[in-house]
C-alpha cells in the first residue's frame, strides 16, 4: 500500500507537486484569513472582557448590520425627536444595550472595536495617536473623496496640510466673506422673488438651496473663479456618492473593483471625467488664463494656488519625493476638499435651520442677537459675527446634535495599549461620534434635547469632558475647513435671520439618516415668511 502511493507520487510531474502545493497553501491562508485568525482575536478581546456579536465565516456582521439599519429607516421619527442614535447608527445602539459600549464587531473578516469612552478618545486622537493610523476605506471611496488630507499619511500628508493650511486662517477666510455674502443674498433674494403679490410666505427644501450655495462657496475658496466651472464636478461627484454609499452595505472584496460590472464602469467613467476636468483648470491656472480671481486689492490665498506656488519644495527649499506635489496631487486634493467641504457646511446649515423651525424661541433670540449687532439689512462684517454669541451657541449644539460625520474609523498600525485593553496590529477601531455627542453621562439628562445654553462658557466645557465634542475630529487630524464651515453658516444664518422667520414646512418628515455623512432622507421644507426692516423685523402681513 505504501509503495503504491510511493509510485503514484513519483509518477506526479514537478509542476503538479508545485500546483498542489500552492493550492494547498492559499486554502491555508484563505482559512487563516476568514476563520482562524478572527477566531483568535475573538478569544483575544474575550480575555479582556470584550465581547460582541459572534463572527461570521467571510461576512462577519455586515448581513445584520444593514438589517439593522434598514429596519430603522424605514420609519420616521414622530413626533420628532432629537434622540436620533437608534435611528442613524442602530446596529450600534442595539448591540451597546446587550454588551456595552465598548465591543466587537466584524466588517468581513476585520475586527472593529468600538470604541465612546472619551478618554480612550482621547488617546486615540492625541497623547497616542502614532499608534494609529485613518483605516484604509473602500475603493470606491477613495475615489468618491481623493486621496487628500483626509487619506494621506506621513511626512506627505504634513507637507500638504501646511502648504493648504494658509487658505483656512481666519484673515484669509474673511477676504472670501464679500463673495460669501453675495452668494447668499442672491438665493435670498430668489427665495423672496418667490412670493408673489401678498402672499408674504413660500416653501422652500433648504437641503437643496444649501448643496448649491456651498458649491459655490468651496469652488471660490478651492479654485478663486466661478461656481458655473466647478459645477459639473459637483454633478459627478454626487452620482458617484450613490455607488460609495452601496458600498458601505458590502463586505470588500479584493479585486472586485476590477472585475466590468455595470457599476465600476459607471464609476470608472465618472472618476475619468472628474480628474480630466480638474485637470483642465489646473493647466488653466498654471498658464495663467485665470488668476484665481484675485485682480486687485488684498489677495486671498485659494487651495490649488497654494498647492502650484509651493512647486514641490519643502521648507528647506529642497525637492522630495514627500514634497513635490503633482498634478495628480492637486487633482486628489481638490476632490477631497470639494466633497467633505461642501457636505459638511450644507448640511450643518441644513440642520441648524430645522432646529430654529422646531424651537422658535432660539430663533427669536438669535434674531435679536443679530438685529442689534449687525443691523436689519447689513451684510456683517467678520468683527460683527465674531460676537454673535448666541448664534454661536447654537451651531454647536446643531453640530453636536447632528453631526456630518457619524462615525468615524482609525486602525492600529502596531500592537498597541489603549487604556487597560490590548489591541493587536490591524484592529479597526470605531468611534461612534454621535453616540459620544448624545451620551447622558458626559451632556447631562437632557442631552437629547436642543440646548444651546450648555455651550455658554465655550465647547470645552460644554460636558464633562472636554474629549465629549468633536464634530471636526480632535488631535492633529482635525478637519482643516472647520474655520470655513462655521464661517459660512454664521454668516448665512445672520443673513437669513435679518430677512425672515421660518417654521417646518407641512410635509416635513423628520428622518436624519446616512448617506456617506448625515443627511434629511425626506429632505427640509421650511416656511419663509419675509420680515419688515427696522429693528423690530416683524412677519408682513
Amino acid at each position: 500500500m505504501v509503495g503504491g502511493i510511493f509510485l503514484w507520487l513519483w509518477s506526479l510531474s514537478t509542476p503538479s507537486l508545485l500546483l498542489l502545493s500552492l493550492l494547498a497553501l492559499l486554502g491555508y491562508k484563505a482559512l487563516d484569513l476568514l476563520w482562524w485568525r478572527p477566531k483568535r482575536v475573538e478569544e483575544h478581546f474575550a480575555r479582556q472582557g470584550v465581547t460582541g456579536p459572534p463572527y461570521r465565516f467571510f461576512i462577519g456582521n455586515v448581513r445584520e448590520m444593514v438589517g439593522h439599519m434598514l429596519k430603522a429607516s424605514s420609519h420616521t421619527l414622530t413626533p420628532p425627536s432629537h434622540n436620533i442614535l437608534p435611528r442613524v447608527l442602530p446596529f450600534y445602539h442595539h448591540w451597546k444595550k446587550i454588551y456595552g459600549s465598548t465591543f466587537l464587531l466584524w466588517f468581513g473578516p476585520t475586527a472593529r472595536l468600538t470604541v465612546a469612552d472619551p478618554d480612550l478618545v482621547r488617546e486615540i486622537f492625541v497623547s497616542k495617536s502614532e499608534f494609529y493610523e485613518r483605516y484604509e476605506s473602500h475603493p470606491l471611496v477613495r475615489q468618491l473623496e481623493g486621496e487628500g488630507l483626509v487619506s494621506l499619511r506621513g511626512k506627505k500628508w504634513a507637507h500638504h496640510r501646511k502648504t493648504i493650511s494658509p487658505t483656512f486662517h481666519m484673515e484669509n477666510l474673511k477676504l472670501f466673506m464679500p463673495l460669501m455674502a453675495s452668494s447668499v443674498l442672491d438665493m435670498l433674494d430668489k427665495w423672496s422673488s418667490k412670493m408673489s403679490g401678498d402672499d408674504c410666505e413660500v416653501e422652500i427644501d433648504v437641503s437643496e438651496w444649501y448643496q448649491s450655495l456651498t458649491e459655490e462657496a468651496i469652488t471660490r475658496t478651492a479654485f478663486g473663479i466661478s461656481y458655473e466651472d466647478g459645477k459639473m464636478i459637483f454633478q459627478l461627484q454626487a452620482q458617484q456618492m450613490a455607488f460609495a454609499a452601496e458600498a458601505f452595505r458590502n463586505v470588500f472584496i479584493p479585486g472586485y473593483r476590477f472585475i466590468p460590472t455595470k457599476r465600476n464602469t459607471n464609476s470608472w467613467r465618472l472618476d475619468k471625467e472628474i480628474k480630466t476636468s480638474l485637470t483642465k483648470l489646473i493647466d488653466g491656472r498654471k498658464q495663467g488664463s485665470d488668476d484665481g480671481g484675485r485682480g486687485g486689492g488684498a489677495k486671498p490665498k485659494d487651495l490649488m494656488g497654494l498647492l502650484i506656488d509651493a512647486n514641490g519644495r519643502g521648507s528647506d527649499g529642497r525637492r522630495s519625493a514627500e514634497t513635490e506635489i503633482t498634478v495628480h496631487d492637486i487633482v486628489e486634493e481638490c476632490k477631497t476638499f470639494f466633497f467633505a467641504g461642501k457636505q459638511t457646511t450644507s448640511n450643518l446649515l441644513t440642520w441648524t435651520t430645522v432646529l430654529l423651525s422646531m424651537h422658535p424661541e432660539w430663533q427669536s433670540l438669535a434674531r435679536a442677537e443679530v438685529l442689534h449687532v449687525c443691523g436689519s439689512r447689513d451684510v456683517p462684517s467678520r468683527d460683527q459675527l465674531a460676537k454673535l454669541k448666541t448664534l454661536g451657541m447654537i451651531l454647536n449644539e446643531s453640530l453636536r446634535l447632528y453631526p456630518p460625520a457619524v462615525a468615524t474609523i482609525r486602525r492600529a498600525k502596531r500592537d498597541a495599549t489603549l487604556g487597560r485593553y490590548r489591541i493587536p496590529m490591524g484592529t479597526e477601531l470605531l468611534i461612534p461620534i454621535i453616540a459620544v455627542h448624545h451620551d447622558t453621562a458626559l451632556w447631562g439628562r437632557d442631552a437629547h434635547e436642543f440646548n444651546p445654553a450648555r455651550f455658554a462658557d465655550g465647547a470645552a466645557r460644554a460636558a464633562r469632558h472636554p474629549a465629549a465634542f468633536m464634530p471636526f475630529g480632535l488631535g492633529a487630524r482635525t478637519c482643516i475647513g472647520q474655520n470655513l464651515a462655521v464661517l459660512q453658516a454664521k454668516l448665512t444664518m445672520t443673513l437669513l435671520l435679518q430677512r425672515f422667520s421660518f417654521e417646518l414646512g407641512p410635509g416635513y418628515r423628520h428622518a436624519p439618516t446616512v448617506l456617506m455623512l448625515l443627511y434629511p432622507q425626506y429632505g427640509a421644507p421650511i416656511v419663509f415668511r419675509r420680515l419688515r426692516a427696522g429693528p423690530e423685523a416683524q412677519p408682513d402681513s
